[in-house]
């Protein structure tokens, strides 16, 4: 199974950081931020990677070049119209030779554990679809996930603050069907006026009668935004979080 992540925004709530580095590869405690995501998915299995590029492309090709020095197959695919997550996907489509693969955003950190769980719960159970959710007191900021057991009932992105009635927050980590490419060629682009992958989600949960398996991450344990310069700024004070992955 390829894992890909997605790599190529500009990082403007990371200004002034993002003037001189691409957003994953700004330094966290002497490595770049996307090395730990390469090393957790190496942790869980993962060799063969898709990274998707863009802005300020040449400083990830340059540190990673192929994968050789990680012992992995490090292909990319460069998103030159930046129009989305579901966008950056779509244009994976000819790389994904398998039926599944796993997706994660470029700036997110959790515990290397994370990658291992979602990956051998796919193994065992074989859902087409899974999502991680990590506990939050208010997903306001990001995407709440509505749960029946431990399936996903509903997505709502960026629900008014105290509104939402769950504690669980699309974490950005996902095992998909190649089914999802259809759904993101049909849907309707989002306010924002791209492809967005949660609108794929809720449109196959609804539609197509998908049944999205959820990780749920336990109340505590750490996920960083490294989307958000506050958390970049905390992490990068306090290596803390480093025994956490």
């Amino acid at each position: 199974m390829k894992a890909i992540i997605l790599c190529a925004g500009y990082g403007k709530r990371l200004k002034p950081f993002t003037d001189i580095y691409q957003k994953t590869m700004i330094p966290v405690h002497g490595k770049p931020l996307l090395e730990y995501i390469v090393n957790g998915l190496i942790h869980a299995g993962f060799k063969d990677l898709i990274i998707v590029i863009g802005y300020r492309k040449e400083q990830i090709i340059d540190y990673f070049q192929d994968g050789d020095k990680w012992g992995i197959n490090i292909e990319y695919v460069e998103q030159k119209n930046l129009n989305g997550t579901g966008g950056a996907l779509l244009l994976c489509e000819d790389l994904i030779k398998e039926q599944h693969f796993l997706l994660t955003w470029g700036d997110i950190l959790v515990p290397n554990k994370i990658y291992k769980e979602i990956y051998d719960t796919f193994i065992k159970e074989n859902d087409d679809f899974i999502l991680v959710a990590n506990y939050i007191e208010d997903p306001y900021k990001g995407c709440a996930i509505y749960c029946e057991g431990d399936y996903c009932l509903k997505m709502v992105e960026k629900p008014p603050k105290g509104t939402a009635n769950t504690n669980f927050n699309n974490c950005g980590v996902f095992i998909f069907s190649k089914e999802i490419l259809e759904v993101l060629k049909k849907i309707k682009f989002s306010k924002r006026n791209e492809i967005e992958i949660p609108d794929a989600i809720y449109f196959g949960i609804n539609e197509r009668k998908w049944k999205v398996r959820v990780i749920k991450m336990e109340k505590g344990q750490f996920r960083g935004d490294l989307g958000d310069a506050e958390v970049y700024k905390q992490l990068k004070n306090n290596p803390n979080w480093l025994k956490k992955l």
